[in-house]
């Protein structure tokens, strides 16, 4: 009778270990941390500054030349901006400036885009970086080979050996069919590494990733204007800045160098806010 009853409990032992190992691994799949490790990580930016009040009076006076000199209400109205229309000021916000002088007008308009990425896989951060990279294809900026001495600021793409500005503006391009020009340095100067330095490119250190686009335009006998747009990516947030001069004198051409200067300086500025 007692070998018997060491029998039996040696088998309930060794039920109760074949049991325990065959819910232990059953166990470790159904931990929570399991489903939460494979859930991307969210952007760090969950809401959007007001873009009417992104940026200081000091910065739009100078961007927008004239308008300190307007009567005190008029100055109000142009340094208030007109804000974008949008549905969810958390995802979308804008705002555009204008004023009007004796020599010509200055416009500004600024976009600011959180991106969410709604794939469980896939980050805020890395949704965000493909938005990005979409609206730098469609600049078609030069490729660093297309620029004077073939050499460029465009950033190599790592996959393909080749520059991530996709080749199609040719370097000092003259006024094509349509009107425009893409990175035209009509500023009397005549170095090939000054007119390299205003070309539509890549920008090194701005946010986590950035472009400069320039775009010169006539339409018919009406003056010329000049847009420089600079884009940038912070995170999860993708900033478009669009910085335009119009001269009252159809002949007279808008500076690149200037409203590159500005427009970047402007980033830099916005950059600053985010990190804040």
């Amino acid at each position: 009778m007692a070998y018997a009853s060491g029998a039996v409990l040696i088998a309930a032992l060794a039920a109760g270990c074949s049991s325990g190992t065959g819910t232990g691994d059953s166990a470790t799949d159904s931990k929570p941390g399991a489903v939460a490790s494979s859930t991307a990580p969210p952007g760090r930016y969950r809401t959007l500054p007001e873009a009417c009040r992104s940026i200081a009076p000091a910065t739009l006076k100078d961007l927008l030349p004239g308008a300190a000199e307007l009567p005190e209400a008029q100055q109000e109205k142009v340094f208030d901006g007109s804000p974008a229309v949008t549905y969810d000021t958390d995802r979308r916000a804008g705002c555009r400036w204008k004023t009007e002088a004796p020599d010509g007008a200055r416009s500004l308009f600024v976009d600011f885009e959180r991106v969410v990425s709604y794939d469980p896989a896939v980050s805020d951060d890395d949704r965000a970086r493909a938005v990005y990279a979409k609206k730098e294809e469609a600049a078609d900026l030069p490729s660093a080979s297309a620029l004077p001495g073939g050499t460029g600021n465009s950033t190599p793409d790592s996959s393909s050996g080749t520059a991530s500005g996709k080749p199609g503006k040719d370097a000092g391009k003259s006024t094509a069919a349509d009107g425009k020009t893409g990175g035209d340095t009509t500023d009397g100067s005549t170095d090939g590494s000054t007119a390299e330095s205003l070309q539509p490119r890549v920008l090194d250190s701005l946010g986590d990733g950035a472009f400069l686009d320039d775009l010169l335009t006539r339409a018919g006998s009406t003056a010329q204007h000049r847009t420089v747009s600079v884009v940038f990516r912070t995170s999860n947030v993708i900033v478009t800045i669009q910085y335009t001069a119009q001269p009252a004198l159809s002949t007279e051409v808008p500076d690149s160098r200037e409203l590159q200067e500005k427009a970047q300086a402007l980033g830099r500025k916005l950059v600053d806010r985010f990190s804040e």
